[in-house]
């Protein structure tokens, strides 16, 4: 599968979830579409179009109309965002983790996200104007070409979107590169455990649900490690029965690691 068939397809279906054309749950880790054969339990789970996520609770703290129901945990709250730390976030979406950090940093902080699709910059920088944030950035790139400086953030967040690109390793990389001496990452993604088939790793479908381009999960942490990140820890890790296919099954995991 090409890699460039993979994005294209990625954006097009986030473009049309900011521009409200298709359900957001639909699109999600929650609204996959699959082989009913090969998934097994997977597609009739994704039927019930339930977020994996929801910000309960917090209803005064979440920006309106920057929560697309698109995440899988709520990396913020255990990223220990400080007062005045610069904060990137992954695949920004509309803003939602963006807006909940730069309250955190306060006004001599800021936050920076990034996101491949400019319907969603767009989203965001509007939900931006909206709240009267001024401690925020977004940008339109690639998380596995950031445009962000060497060593110039304190916190990388991303929630439920790692799993999207293509390869892995140069988004760690470049988490690695953004990061300053004793920074560290907070990521809430989606991973996988047991031999997943063929058939879903190439499903596009899936890809744009989250589901076929998740990592193992021990070789995520594996491949953290090798990058050089020290102090990885699993902050917690959810597994679901209803995404359980045939001697394998799918899971959203919180992760923090730091550079030295």
């Amino acid at each position: 599968m090409k890699e460039e068939n993979i994005k294209t397809h990625v954006k097009q279906r986030y473009a049309a979830i900011a521009r409200d054309e298709i359900c957001r749950s639909d699109s999600c880790c929650c609204g996959v579409v699959g082989n009913q054969e090969d998934v097994g339990k997977i597609e009739s789970a994704a039927n019930v179009s339930t977020p994996l996520i929801d910000y309960a609770g917090m209803e005064l703290e979440v920006m309106p109309g920057s929560n697309l129901g698109l995440g899988c945990g709520i990396p913020t709250q255990e990223a220990g965002i400080k007062p005045g730390d610069t904060v990137l976030d992954l695949g920004c979406g509309a803003g939602v983790d963006v807006f909940l950090a730069a309250k955190a940093v306060g006004p001599s902080g800021k936050v920076i996200g990034v996101d491949m699709t400019p319907e969603m910059i767009a989203k965001a920088w509007n939900n931006a104007v909206k709240g009267g944030f001024l401690n925020v950035d977004f940008r339109l790139g690639d998380i596995e070409n950031l445009p962000v400086k060497n060593a110039s953030v304190d916190v990388v967040i991303s929630n439920c979107v790692i799993n999207l690109a293509p390869h892995k390793e140069p988004v760690f990389d470049e988490i690695y590169r953004v990061l300053k001496s004793g920074g560290h990452f907070t990521i809430s993604d989606m991973v996988t455990y047991g031999n997943v088939p063929e058939i879903v790793r190439e499903d596009m479908e899936l890809w744009a649900g989250c589901i076929a381009g998740a990592m193992d999960r021990e070789k995520l942490i594996e491949l953290i490690r090798r990058i050089g990140f020290r102090k990885v820890h699993v902050k917690g890790i959810i597994e679901y029965d209803a995404y359980k296919g045939n001697g394998y099954g799918i899971a959203s995991i919180t992760l923090e690691a730091y550079k030295e």
